[in-house]
């Protein structure tokens, strides 16, 4: 009979001892065409001081044994509250003058998403992508019905004077030549061994007729798979919906048995770049291995490991 008891407890201990020794996280903040000349010292020092205050968040969520999920809302939650970033507070404005607002979110280990598109008065847009997933029967949301949704989930709503910030607005009137279309994302792998994505954005400066790009769109900006890796992206959205591309690397591993870093570089710079798609993606595999591959001058970007590896860049 002693024996028999001592079965299940043998089987427990082994299932806890099989958990994921090791966490990684990255951040993106937009790629575009820039150059060092494009920014002032004290801009680019602001901007590196703000990409490390969003990787500190997920650090301290990742070490103390939290959920990669609660890791990509909250350092996405934190970038769209920073007016640096094309996301929440600093989202770009439309050609009519508005800030439309779209954000992802996807659990590796169920592969459940929630994604919203088109909100224009929901203060953390990554909070109500993530309700979506958890509290309603759909994936994606969609303008006053997904504010409606806010609303009844509890969710902070702003009049649309907060998203204002004179640098976007100023973007806007001058109708820049190389518009801006940036975007923030974060990727991470917890000790459990589940991984998440997220990804917020403002769109694309003078978009209209509702423009929504891939950010929102699970399989082209978003996707987490426990199987292969957590990818976000950034860039000429179009592009990424056509190429399905945050997907086709995660296919590429799983179907090719590609590792992760070449599977983002076939796709970011042979398959984008051979039709002229520019931008980039950050990613990280089951494996706690990290790409941060982009076809532009530029990628905010940044990362950390458990085992202290950790990098902040904006240029190629």
């Amino acid at each position: 009979m002693l024996r028999i008891l001592t079965i299940p407890l043998v089987v427990v201990m082994f299932s806890v001892q099989c958990f994921s020794q090791t966490w990684s996280i990255a951040i993106h903040g937009g790629a575009g065409s820039m150059i060092p000349s494009d920014f002032t010292k004290e801009q680019l020092d602001e901007y590196q001081k703000e990409l490390k205050n969003a990787l500190e968040i997920g650090k301290n969520i990742l070490s103390s044994g939290g959920t990669a999920l609660d890791a990509v809302q909250q350092v996405v939650m934190y970038m769209e509250d920073c007016p640096l970033f094309n996301a929440g507070k600093g989202a770009v404005f439309t050609h009519e003058g508005h800030n439309e607002l779209d954000a992802a979110i996807m659990d590796g280990k169920t592969l459940d998403a929630g994604a919203v598109a088109g909100v224009t008065n929901v203060k953390n847009p990554i909070l109500l992508a993530r309700k979506v997933m958890e509290n309603s029967p759909h994936v994606m949301l969609s303008g006053k019905g997904a504010s409606e949704f806010a609303r009844l989930q509890g969710l902070e709503i702003v009049d649309s004077s907060y998203f204002f910030t004179k640098p976007r607005w100023e973007s806007l009137q001058k109708v820049l030549e190389k518009e801006k279309m940036g975007t923030v994302g974060c990727v991470a792998l917890d000790l459990n061994g589940n991984l998440a994505a997220a990804t917020s954005t403002g769109g694309m400066t003078n978009k209209r007729w509702g423009r929504i790009g891939d950010s929102p769109i699970i399989g082209a900006g978003t996707y987490a798979n426990n199987a292969t890796c957590a990818v976000s992206a950034t860039g000429h959205g179009e592009f990424f919906i056509r190429y399905t591309v945050t997907h086709d690397i995660s296919a590429l591993m799983e179907y090719k048995n590609l590792p992760l870093d070449s599977a983002a570089n076939l796709v970011i710079n042979y398959k984008l770049e051979k039709v002229h798609g520019s931008g980039g993606v950050i990613a990280v595999d089951k494996n706690g291995n990290i790409s941060t591959q982009f076809n532009t001058t530029g990628m905010f970007r940044a990362y950390a490991k458990k085992d202290g590896e950790e990098y902040i860049g904006i240029f190629k």
